[in-house]
């Protein structure tokens, strides 16, 4: 999970695993591991290792270590802020010298917060052009599950 600073990568892991939100922001420090098994459509079910990596907005050799071997990127960004968004892009492009064929899925996060959002549609929409793109709530759910199961289905058997 890549992102910026407080655009929600952790909280997004505790709804997915856990089913839990909490609005305490809580600086993740390195990285935090979790995972959690998904089903799939006609497939063996998968364990995603969820790597929640400290919130940048550049790479640097340590990130870099974390994402070595990672076979999906869920990138994050807040739709209330759109710098953010171009933090995510841009981390995606550092990550693809790493990882060039790993599968990369966009959460703009904070939809419960839509009213706020600098992030517009013709952006959103621009982006699906690119990848898959999900408006997700860390606080409400709202296309949690869609997103990580775009990785799970992505992945190989």
């Amino acid at each position: 999970m890549l992102g910026d600073f407080g655009v929600g990568k952790t909280s997004l892991v505790a709804r997915f695993v856990r089913s839990t939100f909490s609005d305490k922001y809580l600086t993740t420090v390195g990285v935090k591991v979790d995972s959690k098994e998904v089903a799939r459509a006609e497939r063996e079910p998968v364990k995603l290792v969820l790597w929640d990596i400290a919130g940048r907005n550049a790479l640097d050799t340590v990130s870099a270590n974390y994402l070595r071997g990672a076979a999906a990127l869920l990138l994050v960004a807040d739709g209330t802020r759109e710098a953010s968004l171009a933090a995510a892009l841009d981390l995606l492009m550092q990550s693809r010298a790493l990882l060039p064929d790993a599968l990369a899925v966009l959460a703009v996060n904070k939809f419960d917060l839509l009213e706020r959002w600098e992030v517009g549609a013709p952006t959103l929409a621009q982006l699906r052009r690119l990848l898959p793109v999900f408006e997700t709530s860390a606080a409400t759910g709202t296309g949690v599950e869609p997103a990580f199961a775009a990785i799970a289905a992505g992945l190989a058997p």
